[in-house]
């Protein structure tokens, strides 16, 4: 439980941490809060031979309300997120997701932008920024992109993040009138990571389902949306009868769900099931309220 041997520089400017990364490439990485970064380097899965810390970059830290947007810096902490009422009003699933995210004590170091960039398939905040339709930004040596939340997550522990760019912010659309947003899960009783989690986003108006969007984590190696289920609530009544038809088609286009010691991958696909269903009463419900 002894990291290997690293050099360690504590970043005065994002430039700075840019400049770094580019000169040392996959032998160096960033910390922000480090519960993430940490851990595997213990575990010596991951061997740095630089860390560059983030973590007093304040402006990396922010919640702001831009257009119709809103923008959260990389460095907010998940107990930022979860408690505020911007982000509980007009981004939900995010604030939803970061108030289950771990214990206290993670909440209050982790950082939104290290556990998104860390990438780990049993993480929260993927399924909400892949319902809510997120955009990822990062910087590089050649400036800023966006990446749009359904291109980012290209597999376990693994991003569309350049070696030389940092995330350094999310920006979610805000919710739509009529809109209700729910994310559950079941979590590892040790860990709090979701064996499953499921982020619903519905849209009713006259009694009817006319958008939705359903994403998992925990199911497969990657987080992602279900066309399948959203496909089968479009269009019906908001009851409960049909969110149960639907929820029931979770998973399908799984060909290989995660299987391990916490969880089957058949239980998983059960479990998909069974949140889809739960959650997507709960964005109904808040949405007819």
């Amino acid at each position: 439980m002894i990291p290997a041997p690293f050099d360690y520089v504590q970043a005065r400017s994002l430039e700075e941490a840019i400049a770094l990364l580019q000169r040392h490439g996959e032998e160096a990485k960033l910390l922000a809060g480090g519960h993430s970064l940490i851990p595997m380097m213990k575990l010596r899965l991951v061997r740095p031979s630089l860390l560059v810390d983030i973590g007093g970059l304040e402006e990396l830290r922010y919640i702001r309300e831009e257009g119709e947007e809103v923008a959260i810096g990389a460095l907010a902490l998940h107990s930022d997120v979860a408690r505020s009422p911007l982000v509980r009003e007009k981004a939900p699933l995010l604030a939803q997701a970061a108030s289950v995210i771990g214990d206290v004590q993670v909440r209050n170091r982790g950082t939104i932008g290290g556990s998104l960039a860390h990438a780990d398939p049993a993480a929260d905040y993927p399924a909400a920024v892949l319902a809510s339709e997120a955009t990822l930004v990062a910087q590089g040596p050649g400036g800023r992109r966006a990446i749009p939340a359904r291109e980012y997550f290209l597999g376990p522990f693994t991003t569309a993040l350049e070696p030389e760019e940092v995330l350094v912010e999310v920006r979610v659309p805000a919710l739509a009138p009529g809109t209700g947003a729910a994310y559950l899960k079941f979590p590892h009783p040790a860990s709090g990571f979701a064996v499953v989690g499921c982020a619903a986003l519905v849209t009713v108006r006259g009694g009817e389902v006319t958008g939705a969007r359903v994403a998992f984590t925990g199911v497969a190696g990657s987080p992602f949306r279900d066309d399948g289920v959203e496909g089968a609530v479009v269009g019906r009544p908001a009851e409960a009868e049909a969110m149960a038809e639907a929820a029931a088609l979770a998973a399908q286009a799984v060909d290989y769900p995660l299987s391990d010691v916490f969880a089957s991958g058949r239980y998983r696909v059960h479990l998909a099931k069974v949140f889809a269903r739960r959650a997507l009463a709960e964005a109904v419900a808040t949405a007819a309220s």
